[in-house]
Parts: structure tokens; sequence; C-alpha cells
């Protein structure tokens, strides 16, 4: 059987960058004597969700790739001879910026990138204001541990982006995230949003017939406007299997490094049983590509 051993670490974020980094490199290396060989962090893990309000100012917190945080990052990855997915605001050009996944090989050295493509505009989630849409589709990024599907946060409510990744011969669909409740929510509508995010994730698993992790982060942050009471991110990061059985899920309410081991050989027979990717009716997929059918 082969398996691989899985990181996740949630983490409530702070306005210090220095101190996040202290505390992620910490998080590393507490999944790693705990068996750890790939580890995936949270979206934009350096910093606070910035995205609450439209500030030029938070331009500043954009780096090159490469740069300062892939290098804090490379290194910890060659340290501890791990596979390691990040999330970092990527300064492309002057007045040019992405929200990035950088995945780094087990040498420290860059295996891939890949730039969020579906980008959000709602409220406290002003996105666009900020990242650029991603312009190297949808690859996933051959590593030592395998095939990695990784794609950022919004980028998860579409099944095409999976159903690509998976085309591709991606073993693992991986998805850094943000996303959490708005006070004047109900709690049942709090409870229903979350769940429905789970859901389409482990839709995608079972339509693909692989696994998927989601690393969301966790705790309250304030809205530096005023004009919302912030927002409440619900953690529950997790890993579900090729039948979208859920192997692992964190808290929602507190930081927390979970270590999932994953057989990456069931995979096979769940497609054996489940051929999907067989019966697909290729010829018929066309207007797919069209905004909407009218």
């Amino acid at each position: 059987m082969k398996t691989l051993k899985v990181g996740l670490i949630q983490q409530a974020n702070t306005a210090d960058v220095k101190a996040n980094l202290l505390t992620l490199a910490q998080n590393i290396e507490d999944v790693v004597k705990k068996g750890a060989e790939l580890v995936v962090l949270q979206e934009l893990h350096n910093s606070l969700y910035f995205c609450q309000t439209e500030d030029t100012s938070q331009f500043d917190l954009a780096e090159p790739i490469p740069g300062p945080s892939t290098g804090f990052f490379g290194e910890l990855a060659r340290q501890y001879h791990i596979v390691l997915v990040t999330s970092l605001f990527e300064k492309r050009a002057a007045g040019l910026y992405h929200n990035t996944a950088v995945v780094f090989e087990k040498d420290g050295s860059i295996a891939g990138k890949y730039r969020k493509m579906h980008i959000p505009d709602d409220p406290a989630y002003y996105e666009k204001f900020y990242f650029t849409p991603g312009d190297l589709g949808f690859h996933p990024i051959q590593t030592s541990v395998g095939k990695l599907g990784v794609q950022v946060c919004w980028d998860q409510w579409y099944p095409e982006g999976a159903r690509l990744m998976a085309l591709q011969g991606a073993e693992l669909l991986i998805y850094p995230t943000a996303i959490g409740y708005e006070s004047s929510d109900t709690p049942e509508e709090q409870e229903r949003q979350r769940e429905a995010w789970t859901t389409v994730q482990r839709g995608h698993a079972v339509a693909n017939g692989i696994p998927v992790i989601a690393v969301n982060r966790v705790g309250q942050e304030k809205d530096p406007s005023g004009q919302t009471n912030g927002i409440q991110f619900w953690g529950s990061s997790f890993v579900a299997g090729p039948q979208g059985e859920m192997l692992a899920r964190a808290s929602r309410e507190k930081a927390e490094n979970l270590v999932v081991e994953i057989d990456m050989a069931r995979s096979e027979n769940v497609r054996r049983w489940w051929p999907f990717l067989r019966d697909r009716r290729i010829e018929e997929f066309g207007p797919l590509t069209r905004r909407f059918i009218d």
C-alpha cells in the first residue's frame, strides 16, 4: 500500500507578519515530527486577510517570486525534506499582482506555481481590487510525492478546474483557503455555508476519484473600515478520500495542526469501481465554454 502523510496547518493570524512566519515555522516543525511528507498552508498565510477593504497601502505586502518568502519557505522545505504548498501575494510588476500558490520540492527548489484563476468581489472579500486573474491555466505540479492539483480558495467552488487538474493526472486536489462567516448571518445560515463549502469539495473528490485537501484559516479578523463586523474564519480544514469520505477535519474555532495518512493506491480501485472518466460524453461538452446558454 502506497501511503502519504500530509500535514495541514490551520492558523489564526495577526497583523505581525514576522510573528506569523515564526508560528508557521514552528507548526511546520510540529507536523514534520509527526511524519508529514507533504505540508499544506492556508491562503495568504503571511498576514491578516487584507481584502476586507480596498486600501492601496496593502500592496506593500506583495513581493516578487522568487523573493523573501520563497527564500524563507524554500529553506524550511530543504531543512525538513518536505514538499511544501504555500500561498503568497505575488508582485509580478508595478501595479500587477496575483494570489499565487508556490510549491517547494524537498531540496528547497520551486517545483511550480499556480495563480488563482477565480477572483471574488463580494462584501469583505474585495479581491478583484488586489489580484489579477491567473494566466497559468489549470495544470498540476509534479513533485516527489505525486502530481499536485493546486488551486486557491474561490477556485474550490468550480468543478471545471478540478476536472482539468484530474484529466492531466493530478493525484491530489489541494485548496489553500480563507473563508468565514459574516457575524450578521444566523447560526443556521453559517452552518449551511460551512457545509456547502465542505460538500462541494468532497464532490470534486468523488467526481474525479482522488483525495481533496482543503486548509482554511481560523479566528476573528476585524474589518479595518468598520463597515462590517469582520470575518470569523471557520477553520474546519479537512482531507477527503476519493469517495468523498472524511478522513480528518479540524476544529471550526481554534488553530490546529493535522497529520493525515492518505492511501494513495485507493484512487485506482475507486476509479475501477466508478469509471466516470470512461463514460464522459466529451463530444457533447462544447457549450460549457459559454458564459450562459441562451
